[in-house]
């Protein structure tokens, strides 16, 4: 039980300490930094591919599968992102 409740009060630090971190970019930085973190999704997405793929016990494939998902999500939107910002200055014929 101990191993749990420190790996969830790290669990929950890295979450209050990533909205945080987020909540204090400027708007106008969110675009140009949305290309960096897309390099942190995709290391993200493999961790929680190997966690689901351990299937340790079912919440751990539970937990792995739904940050699958999420990573997918952030990831696939982050390039839209960026493609949409690279569209802006392109130049109109």
């Amino acid at each position: 039980m101990d191993s749990f409740a420190m790996v969830f009060t790290i669990f929950v630090l890295a979450a209050f300490i990533g909205f945080e971190v987020i909540a204090k970019v400027p708007p106008t930085l969110h675009t140009p930094l949305m290309s960096g973190s897309n390099a942190i999704s995709g290391i993200i997405l493999i961790g929680a591919i190997l966690s689901a793929g351990a299937q340790h016990t079912w919440l751990t494939a539970g937990l792995g599968f739904i940050a699958v998902v999420l990573a997918t999500i952030n990831v696939v939107g982050g390039f839209m992102v960026t493609n949409r910002m690279l569209e802006m200055f392109k130049r109109k014929d």
